[in-house]
C-alpha cells in the first residue's frame, strides 16, 4: 500500500467516482432471460444478487443462502465487549426477495460444473448459466491440534458472528476480576486481518470498565499485523499495562489447545486462561471446494477483471473465500468485488468484454468507544492480481487527535450502516 493518507474528501470522491462505474446501465441482453445462482448470502452474495437485478430485471437471480437471518460480523465485536446488542447486528432478506431476486433458504451441497447445475439440500438443484460463489469461511477445526467444535464450545472462535459471538461476551462477564484473557490470532490469510486486535481492544475497555485487575494477552502467529502501529499506540494510550501481545518470533504461535483446562500450548510455554478466545486457521467455505473452485491452499484464485475461478468455468468467487491479490478480505472489499462481478457476469452474457474494475476498500477499526482508526486503498488487475494502486490509500495518522479518533469512530458507525442499508434495506 502506498504511504499517501487520503483525505476524507478524496476518498468519498474515489468511493462516489466507484459507485457511478458500478451503477451499471440497463442494456438489452441477447440472453435476457439467463439464470445467475449466487451461493451465499453475507455482504459479498447478498450484494452481488441484488447488483445483478438493478443491471437487468429480466436476469433470472437466485440467492441460495441457509440461514434466514443474517448475523453481521463487522462491529460483532462490540457485542463482545457489551456496547452493542445481536440484534443490531442482524438483517433479513425480504428487501432483496422484494427486489425481484429469489432467495432460497437452503444450503447448496453440490455443484455440477459441466451439468451447470447447483444441488440444494433437500435434494432439487437449480440450473444456471453462470454461477457466483460468496460461501465466506470455514474454520479449520484440523489445522490446531486439540482444537474442534467441540473444544470451540468452551474456547470460542467467534469469527462467524452469532451464537459463538454471545458465547464469548457471556464468559467475559462471568470471569473474575483479575482473571487472564487470552486471544489466540492465527497466521495470514483470514478474515477481518485488524479483527483480532480491534477484539482485543475492546475486550480490553470492557476488562478497565468493569474487571479492571484483569490482563489481556495476544498470541500471535505473525510478526506484523494490519494498523499494527496504531493499535500499539492506542493500547499504550488506553490500556496500559493490561494488552501485552507476543509475536511468533517471541513465541507466539500456538501450537495446540487442551480444552479441558484451557490452556494454550506454544514452544515457549503453556498460558491457562480463564478466557480463551482461539481464532483458528480458515479456508474458503465448503462449497468451493465441492464445486472445484479452491486450489491446494484451500482458498479460490480468480480472474482479477471477472472473478471467475481459475479452475472451475463459469463459475465466479467473490468475498472471503477468493484470493484477491493485494486487496483484504473484509466486508466492504467484499461489497466492492460483487458490484464488479455483477458487472463482469452481465457483460459476459451479453457477449461483451468486461471492463477492468479499479475497486477500493476501506476498514475501520475501534480502539474503544469514540475512538476509531482506518486503513484504506484501491486497487486494480495487474499481472493477474488484483494489486495496489501505488499512491492510493494509506492508515489514519500515528499522532491524530482524539477529536480526529472521534470523527474516525463517527465514519465507521456511518460506514456500516450506509452498507448494511444498501445490501438489505
Amino acid at each position: 500500500m502506498g504511504t499517501k493518507v487520503l483525505s476524507r474528501r478524496e476518498f468519498c470522491g474515489a468511493a462516489a467516482v466507484g459507485a457511478a462505474a458500478l451503477a451499471f446501465p440497463r442494456p438489452s441482453f441477447a440472453q435476457s432471460a439467463a439464470r445467475i445462482v449466487v451461493v451465499g448470502g453475507g455482504f459479498g452474495g447478498a450484494s452481488c444478487a441484488r447488483a445483478l437485478k438493478q443491471i437487468d430485471p429480466k436476469l433470472q437471480v437466485t440467492l441460495v443462502e441457509p440461514n434466514r437471518t443474517f448475523t453481521a460480523c463487522p462491529f460483532s465485536n462490540t457485542v463482545i465487549a457489551g456496547l452493542r446488542s445481536i440484534e443490531q447486528q442482524q438483517f433479513t432478506y425480504d428487501k432483496i426477495a422484494a427486489d425481484g431476486v429469489t432467495v432460497i433458504a437452503q444450503a447448496a451441497t453440490k455443484i455440477d460444473p459441466q451439468a451447470r447445475t447447483a444441488g440444494l439440500a433437500d435434494g432439487t438443484s437449480l440450473a444456471y448459466d453462470r454461477l457466483v460463489l460468496a460461501p465466506g469461511i470455514d474454520l479449520r477445526f484440523d489445522a490446531l491440534p486439540g482444537y474442534d467444535e467441540a473444544a470451540a464450545a468452551k474456547m470460542p472462535h467467534a469469527w462467524k458472528a452469532g451464537e459463538q459471538t454471545l458465547l464469548l461476551r457471556k464468559q467475559l462477564e462471568a470471569m473474575d476480576d483479575g482473571g487472564l484473557v487470552v486471544i489466540a490470532a492465527p497466521a495470514n490469510p483470514y478474515r477481518c486481518p485488524p479483527g483480532p486486535y480491534e477484539r482485543a481492544c475492546l475486550i480490553a475497555y470492557y476488562l478497565k470498565t468493569k474487571k479492571p485487575r484483569s490482563k489481556l494477552l495476544i498470541l500471535d502467529a505473525k510478526d506484523t499485523f494490519s494498523k499494527q502501529r496504531l493499535f500499539q499506540n492506542a493500547w499504550k494510550e488506553l490500556y496500559p499495562g493490561l494488552v501485552e501481545w507476543i509475536s511468533l518470533s517471541q513465541g507466539g504461535k500456538v501450537n495446540a489447545v487442551d480444552s479441558s483446562t484451557n490452556t494454550l500450548i506454544t514452544d515457549f510455554g503453556n498460558h491457562t486462561a480463564q478466557v480463551a478466545n482461539v481464532i483458528p486457521p480458515q479456508i474458503a467455505g465448503r462449497i468451493a471446494g465441492i464445486a472445484g473452485a479452491a486450489d491446494h491452499t484451500g482458498w479460490c484464485a480468480i480472474d482479477p477483471v471477472t472473478f471467475e475461478s481459475r479452475s472451475a468455468p463459469n463459475i465466479h468467487v467473490i468475498g472471503d473465500a477468493c484470493l484477491a491479490g493485494a486487496m483484504p478480505k473484509s466486508a466492504f472489499s467484499a461489497n466492492a468485488q460483487a458490484k464488479a462481478c455483477a458487472s463482469a457476469v452481465a457483460a459476459l452474457i451479453a457477449g461483451r468484454s468486461p471492463d477492468a474494475p479499479k475497486l477500493i476498500n476501506t476498514c475501520y477499526s475501534l480502539a474503544a468507544p469514540g475512538y476509531g482508526i482506518s486503513v484504506a486503498g484501491v486497487y486494480q488487475p495487474k499481472n493477474g492480481l488484483l494489486a495496489d494502486v501505488e499512491g492510493a490509500g494509506g492508515v489514519s495518522p500515528a499522532d491524530a487527535s482524539r477529536d480526529f479518533r472521534a470523527r474516525e469512530a463517527d465514519y465507521a458507525q456511518s460506514w456500516f450502516a450506509t452498507i448494511t442499508a444498501e445490501v438489505f434495506g
